[in-house]
């Protein structure tokens, strides 16, 4: 196992991440412990120390299965993290209450690793909000020594990051954001990790192969890998993308089986940055993947629309939606986006078309997304 280095702590590479791990019959509140154990005790023994766990994973039990796990464990043997659930606003005023729950539920007396979980455009305004008193109290709670370091995770944009810096950024340690060779460009990661530079935080990685996106890739793209890589496994390559970039510290594998987790731990157990061709390759490959509507953000379309709508703004989470088949993120963007700026408010009049450089069929793109949402 690689180390990184973290202050005064050598932190394992590669963490586990609590969020897929192995369930019984499909259902995801139902946690299978027993693999679950056998899995911790094969990541503690071939050197993981890093272990990620949040209030809503597996509906509320992942902190307590990983809790169990690890208790079978000197405490000083592991750093574990865990988050402040403000993802859902009806825990906003419930700080303290969630705290010492997860203590509890996780059978430990501090966290070495504490995050503002998932700050985004939904709920941007409350964490700043002073009348919650969240900032406050994890900043006592670190004074306490019951949270050993202080950081946030983030889905949001570079916008909502930067409010969030501005307010609370010289009390954070460390920032987790979605971090991909596909994202890289497409979730503007660069972006984000040059913005994290100018306020000196390491990066903490999660979603490193795109929820299962990066393991498996078409035919004539695993060919190209190969070809340059005999000796390396698809999902590696995704890691190995991670290692060529310095502000990295932390990289989460939310691992749902014992093959992952012994095929993860064989990635780490080697640094092995990309050369600049390889990179290059590799973008080649995101680039294909990601494909979705051309527009390149040059906003002739928004001055010929009716609706005032920001079409490249909408546009760019139409491709994230379809590309991702669903999920969270463009839906969760577009609770920043009042109702009438919303993609269904788009009349179908076609102006913007006539004006798109990409000729790209705009109203077509917003009505199927207005669909799919």
């Amino acid at each position: 196992m690689i180390y990184r280095e973290f202050q005064d702590l050598k932190l394992s590479a590669l963490g586990m991440g609590a969020m897929r791990l192995p369930v019984v019959d499909g259902n995801d509140s139902v946690i299978d412990e027993a693999a679950v154990n056998e899995m911790v005790a094969h990541a503690m023994e071939h050197g993981v120390n890093y272990y990620d766990t949040a209030w809503g994973y597996h509906n509320g039990n992942s902190e307590l299965v990983m809790g169990r796990a690890l208790g079978r464990y000197p405490r000083e043997s592991f750093y574990l993290a865990t988050k402040f659930p403000g993802y859902d606003l009806s825990n906003m005023d419930k700080v303290e209450e969630i705290f010492e729950k997860q203590l509890e539920k996780c059978g430990v007396e501090y966290f070495d690793f504490y995050l503002f979980h998932n700050v985004c455009e939904m709920n941007i305004d409350a964490y700043l909000d002073p009348k919650y008193g969240i900032f406050e109290y994890l900043l006592k709670q670190k004074g306490n020594g019951r949270i050993k370091h202080l950081g946030f995770s983030a889905h949001g944009s570079c916008d909502v990051m930067k409010r969030f810096l501005e307010a609370y950024g010289e009390h954070m340690e460390f920032c987790q954001i979605q971090l991909n060779y596909i994202d890289w460009s497409f979730q503007n990661a660069k972006e984000k990790v040059e913005l994290l530079k100018e306020y000196h935080l390491p990066v903490w990685v999660m979603e490193p192969l795109r929820g299962g996106k990066l393991a498996k890739l078409s035919d004539e793209n695993e060919a190209k890998l190969h070809a340059l890589r005999p000796e390396e496994g698809i999902p590696a390559w995704a890691f190995r993308f991670l290692q060529t970039l310095p502000e990295v510290t932390m990289v989460l594998s939310g691992m749902s089986n014992a093959e992952q987790l012994k095929d993860n731990i064989r990635t780490f157990g080697a640094d092995k940055p990309l050369t600049e061709k390889k990179m290059k390759t590799l973008m080649e490959i995101a680039g294909q993947m990601t494909g979705g509507v051309p527009c390149t953000a040059c906003h002739y379309c928004t001055s010929h629309c009716p609706q005032g709508l920001d079409i490249p703004m909408l546009l760019k989470l139409y491709n994230e939606h379809s590309f991702t088949g669903g999920g969270f993120l463009a839906p969760m963007a577009l609770m920043a986006v009042p109702k009438e700026k919303q993609p269904d408010a788009c009349l179908g009049c076609r102006s913007c078309e006539a004006v798109c450089p990409q000729q790209i069929k705009i109203s077509e793109a917003l009505a199927d997304f207005a669909a799919k949402l």
